[in-house]
């Protein structure tokens, strides 16, 4: 609460400090215009006048709405913006969106400065919707709309009476077009937009909102290294801590967890242990739309030898969904078909190899396969035969055992015999996976995310499952089964998914790690940056195909949770699970751009669940930051439908999460509860150091806190693959041979080592008035009534020392002895380690906390 009123305090004096010292105006002209900088993506902008000579610019170039239509990159550009006063009394915006398309922009605000949902009618096919006008006809009771289209060389119009619904599209005089925008030199450069007159007070609200928004962001991209002038006078802090053990509230069991997204590799070449590489033949450009001639079916695989020559066949495959396969002749011996996995294959010496293959005898004599592991010199390490290869498919499968290691080893085939053979589904995996798995995860990696404690899992991805248009969007369907009958499909982060890891992989890893699933299903709409056969959720799915998409929804239920004698439950059976996995959460939706298209479909999802499975906890979507248009829209739905739980997503400053230590105990706690899905630091040039990772423990102390309204958070990105990252910063880095954990990993795991059952009240007496100064000092302390254990939560952001005097007087039931756990170094470290002590009960009596730091305490009841 202190951060807003301080922000309240600084628009008061902006308030005063820009006031003339004369009577100010009744009214002025506001002129709302965009320009065509940065390819017309920098959004709306306001200039004011009194009397069209003298020019304010509000920021300048301050956007106070931006256009939220198809992919970044390409799209999101306003063009040539149009504002009226609605008949409703609101304000009402429509925007040209591109050269291309036959639809417009459209959205309302009350007061300039915050707009509401953005929609974007189609009116015409096959042509543009260029500079659209706006006006309202009092004689018929509508709007119309016109524009102008070049294709056809012609104007058009559109009628709406609620800016919803469109018709009559038809050809429009010319001379009844273009009487809108008007033209005006703002600092010597000629910009055109439309001008209003309104009430001074509307400006006056304008530029202090912009100023605002100026000052905190001042606040939230402060930095430590400029904290050796920001804190030069300043030595150490003392603090006065009391625990009181008396007052104590229920939190959440859920709150650490983690969020899995196959992004930066995370699952093929990742997670998942297959070691081969294009297994099944179905690579395909356009898993990377075209931009790599060599990713394609025969990707990570080549020939040795003069005798042996290949094609990709689709007749009679395996299975329908996996139409690919390879066909290899062969004229002569020693040739043969080579496989470098992912980047190289890592063998180990000693180790034992699961190794399969679908293959069948087209013609000639080749009834058998030698199959070898080499190492990077061509040396082989293993070797078996695989005999009897008849004229119809069939599943071989043998194991191999390394006599040596390899960093970047291959898989050889070689054919034995002259002839044609079909060969599918060359699959590699290591025996030791996590928990001995069959199609398993990757031991160590699982292991570092088993050693968070989480205790949920989100899946299959926030973008991934609500995929690169409507036919992209993840059907959890195509993931189950055997292996060969999957449906693989180009990944949106622009490589391929083999779905080997699948949802009932999913399922089995959270059953494994002894957390709750939480798998996220999309709202009948692709991902809001699609740019894959249409533009973002310009494309929803059709309403008369959602009552099939829907069913699929209940059916992911029945698999999960229903008994092993229905037809869902047959097949989870059937994998090798007969019992239910107990499915408790779901997410519909992730981070949508919040428009008429998602609320409808949403809606029908959420009813549907709620009706047939009450018990189903259902998790909404508040939109990719923690305020602004989705964020609002969202939560009103939440509110309309009783959502149970709300997913909100926010990358910030560490300044952000500094300042915003209150942000979560302003909420309404008979809303609906929050899962933080997705949440990191971040600084210019994404590291992930101790600086952001400090600031992350900052964030996770007001969590704690707030843990009555915040049942669960999870860090975004999780895995990241070295030399195939495509975001940062991200939890967990590895490469094929280790894995390596970031600092901010180490934050993560401590919060989930150190959970609570209850939120104790604490008392903190900083000894300082400089806000800079107390909110870079942030405590937490739970107890967990499981393991009847208090644990103090402190984070020191400040360069100097923290003196902290602990009020023991209330905690002598304790044990004398207590764990300490320090994680502290210099914030650009991006190899910080905690370190672990015991000291007695008395050292919290005078207790220092290093600069930059974050020391967590564990009392073990008597």
């Amino acid at each position: 609460m202190k951060n807003i009123i301080l922000f309240l305090s600084i628009l008061i004096s902006l308030r005063f400090a820009y006031s003339k010292p004369t009577a100010e105006p009744d009214s002025a002209l506001l002129f709302a215009y965009s320009t065509t900088k940065n390819n017309n993506k920098n959004g709306l902008h306001y200039a004011w006048t009194i009397d069209q000579k003298k020019w304010h610019l509000v920021g300048p170039e301050h956007s106070f709405v931006r256009s939220d239509y198809g992919t970044w990159g390409a799209q999101k550009r306003m063009i040539s913006p149009v504002l009226i006063k609605g008949v409703d009394n609101k304000w009402h915006a429509i925007w040209q969106l591109n050269e291309q398309d036959g639809v417009f922009a459209h959205a309302s605000s009350d007061d300039l400065i915050f707009w509401y949902r953005q929609s974007y009618p189609q009116v015409l096919v096959g042509d543009n919707v260029s500079k659209p006008e706006m006006s309202w006809d009092k004689t018929n009771n509508q709007y119309n709309i016109s524009w102008f289209s070049p294709k056809s060389n012609k104007h058009f119009r559109a009628i709406s009476r609620d800016l919803k619904n469109y018709e009559d599209v038809g050809e429009l005089d010319a001379d009844s077009y273009g009487k809108q925008r008007l033209k005006v030199n703002l600092s010597g450069v000629e910009e055109e937009g439309t001008l209003h007159k309104v009430a001074w007070e509307v400006i006056d609200k304008i530029i202090n909102a912009q100023k605002l928004e100026v000052y905190k962001s001042q606040l939230h991209n402060e930095r430590t290294e400029d904290d050796i002038v920001r804190f030069a006078d300043l030595k150490s802090v003392s603090v006065d801590f009391s625990v009181d053990l008396n007052n104590q509230k229920r939190i959440s069991d859920y709150l650490m967890g983690i969020f899995f997204e196959d992004i930066n590799y995370a699952a093929d070449g990742g997670l998942y242990a297959e070691l081969i590489q294009n297994r099944g033949f179905e690579y395909h450009t356009h898993d990377k739309k075209g931009s790599d001639p060599n990713w394609n079916s025969f990707k990570s695989w080549k020939l040795e030898g003069k005798a042996i020559t290949h094609k990709i066949d689709t007749i009679n495959p395996i299975h329908i969904n996996n139409k690919n396969y390879v066909t290899l002749s062969v004229t002569a011996n020693g040739g043969a078909l080579l496989n470098e996995g992912f980047d190289g294959i890592v063998f180990r010496n000693g180790q034992k190899y699961d190794f399969s293959i679908f293959a069948k005898n087209i013609k000639g004599d080749i009834s058998s396969l030698l199959v070898e592991l080499l190492d990077e010199d061509g040396k082989v390490i293993a070797q078996q035969t695989i005999k009897s290869i008849g004229k119809k498919w069939q599943k071989k499968s043998l194991v191999l055992q390394a006599s040596g290691a390899a960093r970047k080893g291959i898989l050889r085939i070689t054919p034995q015999g002259r002839g044609e053979i079909a060969l599918d589904m060359v699959s590699l995996f290591p025996q030791e996976t996590f928990k001995n798995r069959k199609n398993g995860l990757r031991k160590d990696l699982a292991e570092t995310i088993a050693a968070i404690q989480p205790r949920f899992v989100r899946f299959p991805g926030g973008c991934v499952a609500h995929g690169d248009g409507i036919h992209n969007i993840y059907n959890w369907k195509n993931t189950i089964g055997a292996l060969e009958e999957r449906k693989p499909q180009r990944n949106l982060w622009g490589y391929h998914q083999s779905v080997g890891l699948g949802y009932y992989e999913y399922f089995q890893f959270c059953e494994d790690l002894g957390a709750e699933p939480l798998p996220v299903i999309a709202a009948g709409v692709p991902c809001q940056n699609s740019s894959d056969r249409g533009a973002g959720q310009q494309c929803g799915i059709p309403l008369d195909e959602m009552d099939d998409y829907i069913q699929d929804i209940l059916d992911l239920i029945e698999y999960a949770n229903s008994d092993r004698n229905t037809y869902w439950g047959k097949k989870r059976a059937a994998a090798g699970h007969p019992e239910p996995f107990n499915l408790k959460y779901l997410g519909i939706g992730n981070e949508d751009l919040i428009t008429d298209i998602f609320e409808e479909r949403f809606t029908l999802i959420f009813n549907a669940i709620k009706a047939k499975y009450p018990e189903i906890i259902v998790i909404g979507t508040a939109g990719p930051f923690n305020e602004g248009t989705d964020y609002v829209e969202g939560w009103n739905i939440a509110d309309r439908l009783n959502v149970p739980m709300m997913d909100e997503h926010y990358y910030q400053t560490p300044g952000w999460y500094i300042y915003n230590q209150d942000f979560y105990d302003r909420y309404d706690r008979d809303k609906s509860k929050v899962y933080l899905g997705e949440y990191a630091a971040h600084l210019p040039g994404r590291p992930n150091n101790l600086e952001t990772a400090l600031a992350e423990a900052i964030h996770l102390t007001s969590l704690e806190r707030n843990g009555d309204i915040v049942e669960m958070t999870s860090y975004a990105p999780l895995l990241a693959k070295e030399g195939f990252t495509q975001w940062n910063p991200d939890l967990i880095y590895f490469n094929n041979e280790e894995v390596k954990p970031t600092v901010g990993y180490e934050v993560q795991k401590l919060f989930g080592e150190h959970v609570g059952t209850h939120y104790v009240n604490s008392t903190n007496r900083i000894h300082s008035t400089d806000f800079k100064v107390t909110n870079r000092i942030a405590t937490s302390v739970v107890w967990n009534e499981n393991n009847s254990e208090l644990i103090l939560k402190m984070v020191n952001m400040l360069p100097v020392t923290v003196d902290v005097v602990i009020d023991t007087a209330h905690l002598i039931s304790f044990d004398a002895n207590i764990e300490k756990t320090e994680l502290s170094d210099v914030p650009s470290s991006k190899i910080a380690k905690p370190s672990k002590s015991v000291v007695d009960l008395q050292h919290l009596n005078q207790l220092r906390l290093q600069p930059y730091s974050l020391t967590v305490f564990k009392l073990i009841k008597k």
